[in-house]
């Protein structure tokens, strides 16, 4: 077979019909678009986070514990380096005297030249120098913050018992994503002032971290690896350059690999599409297939002519997508921006654009093969009649060969974006599922529109209804295509919804809304006055303890790994991190007795309850005698029951739970849980604290719920501006289908103006068509978005669901009417002009 002879026959052919393949190849190109966008936009953040590592972490090296290691390690922090800065960080409530403002912060008490690398984006510029060398009490403040409190660079900051004059306003700390802020807003003060404010009480949780600086030239990595042993084992963390840049590029990574998942469902909504369009066109040209066919053409040549045709077509569609992606991927970084630690400079990407274009080639081709088959059943008796499905409703096992290399390509490929087979499958199960239940909707819904017709309805509703299961009918492409686009947006809404709905319930009712913590044992009586003066319930008052855990059943880490005992599996974490512990006999609200009993006392031992979870990733069960370490005190205990925890509750839940009895006399703090009725009394409530009781810090659930909504509506304009590519080539599929089925209408319009239809009853019967095809779709999307937000709600947050029906209207109707008018746009030939006039143009 000569190729020459097929690309000249597949170019002759296509003479009169390439304005309608070059239409449906364009609904792959958002696709590719979003796909190029994506990937470039990943390859170009790689190379920025590997450019700027250094300004990510602001130094070649830092240390920090929270937990003082041993002298001997701390002297050697002391002496690492070239240069080193010291910061001392810690969580409390803050306030503006001028403006009465209060607000829980990250202070920060710093010492030296921190940062070492990346610009400390401070206004104005002077203020570093200053509060470097201050010889008074100054202040560097977020804007975040200095935004909220009404607050201004020449106003006081109080943090514990001293005002600060604020000396800068700080926009950006390397390595610090502009997001962060918002949840941790922070106040810089020299460290030197830190001790005079009070706040460094026993139990406070505290934060230390050295900077370094080494020569130029350094193997910092090297120089370290020495002492890594020591300082894991004594809990000190270590971050180098090459750390930081290992963890900030696989985190983002993976974000781009995700949202490339999400770019390949608008791309596979376009190839749905495509085939749809190629089953009409495939249609149009039965007649010059069997005329091929009679002058001696085989049906395997036949079938290669209109491939050659289709794959041509899905070459240029994938080509132009992923120029445009390469130009959509220039506004990404504004898209993005809050999210990333570091700024990305956009380029070309060859491996994302060549790329792009395969998968298009490759995708678009193997859906248009699926109507493309039947080509090669065409008879050359067809040029003497026309029945259709003679000769092409016959199975073709060749289908099923196509469906599986289809779903072994999405597999396949999402398999390259996530290195996770499981997730892979997941993946293309989960888009199976949606495109199934999306089609069964549109099956039913054509099923029960042809079994219940309205017959005594007017004529042209019935015509517009009777549109919707004619031969060559768009509903079932529709429903899937826009419908999916209409669930992606609507999960999103009816999601965000969700999870503030969680917030606001956990507040909600006779349930704190109001948390205390750091209260030291002597501060205790006076901070329950302070509250119930101002008439407010103490709804809990608990002692929390601090201690780690030195060995289980007399095994320890180090003991099991220096005489090579494997029985051990507790992981190495749990004989490093700190626990905070309560005391008391019996289970709150918020716990639910899984196996065992509560905590108690009998025969002089210690029997404690921990959560449930926790002893499964601890590798422990009841009866094992974990031996703790409280400043200095051994004291040890057994398990004696596990509890199952609802961490989502504003309760104070704990790992550990010992008995009373036991830890009353060790060092420790309390929480005291309270419930404010408003935002007056919460401030009131935080201004005396801060003046009476600095040391002491407080959560408000109201400010918690409403920087929840400030970070879930980030998020969901990037989820937005992911999901509008699916819903823009949801409808480039409704004009390209509508564009391609024009043949059709135009005969149907001539039969209709011949029986005496005005223009009028034509526009309203394709305007009712297309108004009835949106609403379905959209409300397709919206019924699957429902069951899934419900099903989220139900069996995962676990609270009433109330889905916010305003959303799911502006949805339906804008859906329904941008459906309306592309379907009109793209019919106004049938409208507007004379049906001879149209088909002898046509014709």
């Amino acid at each position: 077979m000569q190729f020459s002879w097929l690309f000249r026959m597949a170019w002759r052919d296509s003479r009169r019909s390439r304005q309608r393949l070059l239409l449906f190849m364009s609904a792959i190109v958002l696709g590719i678009a979003a796909l190029v966008a994506i990937n470039s936009f990943g390859d170009n953040l790689a190379r920025s986070i590997d450019e700027q590592a250094r300004e990510l972490l602001g130094a070649d090296l830092t240390l920090s514990w929270t937990r003082p290691p041993s002298p001997k390690t701390q002297q050697l922090a002391k002496t690492l380096g070239r240069d080193r800065a010291y910061e001392v960080s810690f969580a409390s409530l803050v306030s503006i005297p001028k403006t009465g403002g209060v607000r829980l912060a990250q202070v920060k008490g710093l010492e030296g030249n921190f940062p070492y690398y990346g610009t400390w984006e401070v206004e104005p510029v002077s203020a570093i120098q200053s509060f470097r060398q201050a010889q008074s009490r100054v202040a560097l403040v977020d804007d975040g913050l200095l935004v909220q409190l009404g607050a201004q660079p020449g106003d006081s900051v109080r943090v514990g018992n001293h005002s600060f004059l604020i000396v800068g306003r700080v926009t950006k700390t390397p390595g610090q994503a502009a997001i962060a802020a918002t949840v941790a807003p922070t106040v810089f003060i020299p460290n030197k002032f830190l001790a005079s404010t009070g706040l460094l009480q026993r139990g406070s949780r505290i934060a230390y971290k050295y900077y370094y600086q080494f020569a130029p030239g350094t193997d910092v990595s090297a120089s370290i690896k020495k002492y890594t042993a020591r300082l894991d084992k004594e809990g000190v963390n270590v971050d180098t350059v090459a750390d930081r840049k290992r963890q900030t590029g696989r985190s983002f990574a993976d974000l781009t690999k995700y949202m490339s998942l999400v770019a390949f469902v608008a791309l596979l909504l376009g190839c749905v599409g495509v085939a749809s369009a190629v089953q009409l066109y495939v249609k149009e040209k039965i007649t010059s297939v069997a005329i091929l066919r009679t002058l001696g053409a085989s049906g395997g040549q036949a079938l290669l002519i209109y491939l050659v045709q289709t794959a041509l077509m899905g070459l240029i569609g994938a080509t132009v997508g992923a120029f445009v992606g390469s130009a959509i991927q220039l506004v990404l970084p504004q898209v993005f921006g809050r999210f990333l630690p570091v700024t990305v400079d956009t380029t070309l990407s060859a491996p994302a654009i060549l790329g792009g274009i395969g998968t298009g080639l490759l995708i678009s081709v193997l859906f248009a093969l699926l109507p493309l088959l039947a080509i090669r059943n065409v008879s050359p008796l067809r040029t003497l009649r026309t029945s259709y499905e003679d000769d092409m409703s016959s199975r073709d096992p060749w289908r099923w060969l196509v469906y599986l290399l289809v779903i072994g390509f999405i597999v396949g490929f999402a398999y390259l974006q996530t290195k996770n087979l499981m997730l892979a499958v997941s993946f293309t199960g989960g888009l199976i599922v949606a495109f199934g239940i999306l089609t069964a909707l549109g099956l039913g819904l054509i099923w029960l529109v042809r079994r219940f017709f309205p017959a005594s309805w007017s004529y042209v509703w019935r015509q517009s209804l009777a549109n919707l299961y004619r031969p060559n009918n768009q509903t079932l492409i529709l429903v899937t295509a826009i419908g999916l686009g209409a669930f992606l947006i609507a999960t999103l809404y009816l999601t965000q919804g969700l999870l503030l709905g969680r917030v606001e319930l956990s507040g909600s009712g006779n349930q704190p809304n109001m948390v205390l913590f750091d209260i030291q044992r002597e501060q205790i009586a006076g901070v329950r006055s302070l509250v119930r003066q101002q008439q407010l319930p103490v709804l809990q008052d608990v002692p929390v303890v601090t201690m780690r855990l030195t060995d289980i059943n007399g095994k320890s880490s180090e003991s099991a790994a220096a005489q090579k005992d494997t029985t051990l599996k507790t992981p190495n974490w749990a004989f490093t991190r700190e626990y905070r512990v309560t005391y008391r006999d019996t289970l709150i609200s918020s716990e639910k007795q899984f196996a065992g009993k509560a905590p108690y006392q009998a025969n002089g031992n210690v029997y404690v309850s921990v959560e449930k979870d926790f002893l499964e990733r601890m590798h422990v069960k009841l009866g094992d005698t974990l031996n703790f370490n409280v400043q200095g005190a051994q004291i040890p205990a057994i398990v004696g029951g596990t509890r199952e925890v609802e961490w989502n509750r504003v309760q104070t839940n704990f790992l550990v739970v010992f008995p009373s009895g036991v830890l009353e006399q060790a060092p420790q703090f309390h929480v005291l849980m309270t419930r404010v009725p408003d935002n007056r009394t919460s401030a009131i409530l935080q201004r005396n604290l801060v003046s009476q009781f600095p040391n002491v810090s407080a959560i408000d659930l109201g400010l918690i719920l409403k920087t929840v909504d400030e970070i879930l509506g980030q998020i969901s304009f990037v989820i937005q501006f992911m999901a509008l590519f699916s819903i823009l080539t949801g409808l480039l599929v409704l004009a390209s289908s509508v564009v391609i089925s024009k043949y059709q209408r135009l005969r149907e319009s001539v039969l209709l103006r011949t029986l005496g239809a005005s223009r009028n009853q034509i526009l309203r019967i394709t305007a009712l068509e297309y108004g009835l095809l949106g609403l379905l779709a959209a409300l397709s999307g919206i019924l699957l978005s429902v069951v899934g937000t419900w099903a989220l709600a139900q069996f995962v947050f676990k609270v009433p669901y109330r889905p916010n029906a305003v959303p799911l209207v502006v949805i339906a109707t804008a859906v329904t009417a941008l459906t309306v008018l592309i379907g009109l746009f793209n019919s106004r030939d049938v409208l507007v002009r004379p049906p001879l006039d149209v088909l002898r143009s046509e014709g």
